[in-house]
């Protein structure tokens, strides 16, 4: 874990300290990648889930959105840029949790209280230059299911070669104790002879990411999207639990009007 702490680190101060060695702009890498209009589309969400007995999550995504200078909506996921200082942008979000289960997901839930999907709201600095993006920020939990915090960082940088889009990326996230202990504890009640009780601790997760974009596609934009995320103990200890680690993929069709 310190290893990719100050991976993510090292790579940052480039970014944040020698902004006189990059171009002025973000990056035509990354203004073609991220061009401005309305746009619609579909998407599906494929999740392997670290839950005993729950192989994996799909999660559909039909896209109606728009891309402009300030706001973004994509699908359920909007942003808004509240204020810009230099090359420094202060930017609220809103996104969906895709989170939880009920007792039809596992065995491992049955008698289990549900542990519902959720809506977050937060706020994040993002600064880009010469097609880097670095971004601070944090979510809660604003439908008061898991009354829940996540603080996290990221880093990605967009090459392109020929009609082709790649972009690495590497990121950390701190969940506070109400998100672990929501979805991955369990209470007093819910204790059985397989199921011991758990009260869960804030966790730091990790993750290393790639996407492949492609504008060659039936007039669209395409796009495939595969993390790879490592859990914390505090995670992975819930009798819950059955694996430490988890890839999700996500493919998007998009065109604009």
């Amino acid at each position: 874990m310190l290893r990719i702490i100050k991976a993510l680190a090292l790579a940052s101060l480039p970014v944040f300290f020698s902004a006189n060695t990059f171009a002025d702009e973000r990056g035509d890498v990354r203004a073609q990648l991220e061009p401005k209009g309305y746009l619609y589309g579909i998407g599906l969400g494929l999740s392997q889930e670290i839950y005993k007995g729950y192989n994996r999550r799909v999660i559909p995504l039909p896209i109606l959105g728009y891309r402009g200078e300030k706001l973004s909506v994509y699908g359920p996921f909007v942003s808004y840029e509240l204020l810009e200082l230099g090359d420094v942008e202060l930017e609220v979000q809103a996104s969906p949790r895709f989170q939880g289960f009920d007792e039809s997901d596992s065995d491992i839930f049955l008698g289990m209280e549900e542990r519902d999907f959720s809506m977050d709201l937060g706020a994040y600095l993002k600064y880009e230059r010469d097609n880097w993006k670095l971004s601070v920020g944090f979510l809660r939990d604003i439908f008061n299911k898991s009354d829940g915090l996540e603080l996290k960082a990221k880093i990605a940088k967009a090459y392109k070669f020929g009609p082709i889009f790649f972009e690495p990326n590497l990121s950390i996230s701190h969940l506070d104790k109400n998100h672990v202990d929501y979805y991955y504890g369990v209470r007093d009640f819910e204790v059985t002879q397989s199921r011991a009780l758990y009260q869960g601790d804030s966790a730091i997760n990790q993750s290393i990411g790639f996407s492949v974009s492609t504008p060659i596609f039936f007039g669209g934009f395409t796009q495939l999207a595969i993390d790879y995320t490592m859990f914390d103990s505090s995670i992975t200890d819930s009798p819950l639990v059955e694996r430490d680690n988890n890839l999700s993929m996500r493919l998007l069709f998009s065109k604009f009007f």
